[in-house]
């Protein structure tokens, strides 16, 4: 046993439970932890212009490998409050990362003293555990429950509150026979698992509808394992595409409302049977459950309980890690296939794959006109970027294009906020996956107001050499919710585009992005022109090597694109062109089942 303060505690136990990493903004409650991570040593800091930024860059740590858990550092009051959004998309998608905020004394809690604020409570229902450590006796230990809590069962962010007295006071503890607690993860039983591939091996069309919970169970080999075994299509939702590369011959394309291709939702629409895992059934991927569901039998596989049933109720229904699972029904699948008793599904894939190379559905890319439309963006970052490129971006018509039109190939290299979505996630995010992958490529994708959001982050990937190439796609409009006005005969509130009376080059587009980056120690360069982009994302590449700082490339595009989606899966609403600015002729596109 050693006497030491409790923060000094607090910095061992971090060590102790890997962490290396640390984003965040310190101040005078919080002073007392970063004098002990610095006693420690072995920690990187990345200090964020803004801690929602260090909540996010915690994020895009997390998200890029299962074993990553990225730690939020900020002081009292408005800093907590700041850490909010970040811990509300980390709960939405499962992703486990800590939050650490100062407080103040305990004597002054409940006196409206200075930055004193009841942070526990505030954040309790974003986080799986959010905790005011009120003796310093606990603090080594209420650390050590936060990562068995993060990491067991469906991942999320946990928050610790210290007040400034408890963090200096002096306590007995000894770090030498510190242990990380055993996680706890439930598991299918063989005979689950047998029931599971029993109703799959029963169906006439199965598809398996893999999510992100994949991901946060390291299972992608498994997943891909057993459709090949199986011989099933697999359709990724948005939070788990990647997880089967996108030209896998058993790859048919997303499903939902918004992040989807045609030839994705007319498989599922021609699909009997429907086995989820780690998924939690999205609305933007459903739509109205009536028509997601009909005439389908469904499995739902996932590592939380009460997600099992929580947006409809499933034929059979399994509480397991996703990798577990997938472990037992790869063995009741080999066993069906030693007795000769799986079935064939050769013609069902086939049939899925002639849908994804049917040219009737494929949405258009090659558009040669300036302004640039979006989907000549897309079309060139494919040829652009090849499989190995992560892929980072939050909301917006520039995600939802991206979603539709880009390819990957691994798991983890699309990184997105999937339930929160929030403006100004992509910049920080970005910088958190580079952190974490500093030798990878990483592209950031965004729309004018999503990048304008957060844009000081910048600064952090000039200061610290995190580089990666942001791609702005700038229409100076919030498109998405310009494009969901249409439905109230609207156009109001939207419109970002001024006439800039220091900038009269950016042609009424309003800020001058260019500027504003260079200003923040990174590098930019503006497109107008399709033959403008292949030279500019080499131009970025070049940069990288000699600057080693964030690269953006904005895109002018012209003002109006409406992006395809509809209100249900089988009546999305494709654009037919018709003209250089967005003169789009809505063409209800509907996909029988």
């Amino acid at each position: 046993m050693a006497r030491m303060r409790a923060v000094d505690a607090a910095a061992a136990v971090l060590a102790k439970e890997g962490i290396t990493v640390l984003f965040g903004v310190p101040g005078a409650a919080i002073n007392p932890l970063y004098s002990a991570l610095k006693k420690h040593g072995g920690f990187e800091h990345f200090l964020a212009r803004h801690v929602e930024g260090a909540s996010h860059m915690a994020e895009g740590y997390t998200r890029t490998h299962a074993g990553n858990i990225g730690v939020c550092l900020g002081t009292s009051g408005p800093a907590g409050t700041d850490m909010i959004t970040g811990l509300y998309s980390a709960m939405g998608d499962s992703i486990p990362i800590l939050c650490v905020t100062g407080q103040a004394p305990r004597a002054q809690l409940h006196k409206e003293s200075f930055q004193a604020v009841d942070i526990e409570t505030i954040a309790k229902p974003v986080t799986k555990w959010a905790v005011m450590v009120r003796e310093p006796e606990l603090v080594p230990r209420v650390f050590q429950q936060a990562f068995h809590v993060m990491r067991s069962g469906r991942p999320g962010p946990v928050l610790i509150d210290l007040p400034f007295d408890v963090q200096m006071a002096e306590i007995e503890f000894d770090i030498d026979t510190y242990a990380p607690l055993p996680i706890y993860k439930p598991s299918a039983t063989p005979a689950q698992a047998a029931k599971a591939v029993q109703m799959l091996n029963a169906a006439q069309r199965p598809v398996l509808v893999a999510g992100g919970g994949i991901f946060s169970a390291d299972a992608s080999d498994k997943l891909q394992a057993f459709a090949e075994l199986t011989g099933v299509p697999v359709i990724p939702t948005l939070m788990g595409w990647g997880v089967i590369p996108d030209n896998h011959p058993l790859q048919i394309g997303m499903v939902g409302l918004q992040t989807s291709q045609r030839y994705g939702n007319a498989s599922l629409l021609a699909s009997d049977f429907v086995m989820g895992i780690g998924n939690r059934w999205a609305n933007r991927h459903t739509g109205s459950i009536g028509v997601y569901t009909k005439a389908r039998t469904f499995v739902h596989i996932d590592v939380e309980p009460t997600q099992i049933g929580r947006v409809f109720g499933p034929d059979f229904g399994i509480a397991s890690d996703a990798g577990f699972a997938l472990d037992l029904m790869l063995e009741a699948a080999k066993a069906l296939k030693a007795a000769g008793t799986l079935r064939d599904r050769s013609a069902w894939a086939a049939e899925c794959r002639a849908r994804k190379g049917e040219p009737s559905m494929q949405r258009k890319t090659h558009f040669d006109q300036t302004p640039l439309k979006p989907q000549r963006v897309y079309e060139e970052m494919n040829q652009a970027f090849g499989p190995d490129t992560r892929y980072v971006s939050t909301i917006g018509l520039s995600q939802i294009a991206a979603a539709q039109f880009l390819h990957v190939s691994k798991p983890r290299s699309w990184i997105n906020a999937g339930q929160a979505g929030p403006l100004g996630w992509t910049v920080s995010a970005a910088l958190g996956v580079v952190a974490a992958r500093p030798t990878e490529e990483v592209v950031a994708i965004s729309g004018d107001y999503d990048f304008q959001f957060m844009i000081e982050e910048l600064a952090v990937g000039a200061q610290f050499k995190l580089p990666y190439i942001h791609i702005l796609v700038n229409n100076a409009y919030l498109g998405l919710i310009r494009q969901s006005q249409r439905g109230f005969d609207m156009d109001y509130c939207v419109q970002l585009g001024f006439d800039n009376i220091n900038a009269p080059d950016t042609n009424g587009y309003g800020v001058d992005h260019v500027a504003v980056t260079q200003g923040l120690g990174c590098k930019a360069i503006r497109v107008h022109r399709p033959e403008e982009i292949q030279p500019a994302i080499a131009q970025a590449r070049a940069w990288i090597k000699t600057f080693r700082v964030p690269v953006v490339i904005e895109f002018i595009l012209e003002r109006v694109t409406n992006i395809s989606m509809g209100t249900d899966i089988d009546a999305i609403n494709e654009f037919e062109e018709m003209a250089q600015h967005g003169a789009d002729a809505p063409t209800a596109i509907t996909l029988l089942d």
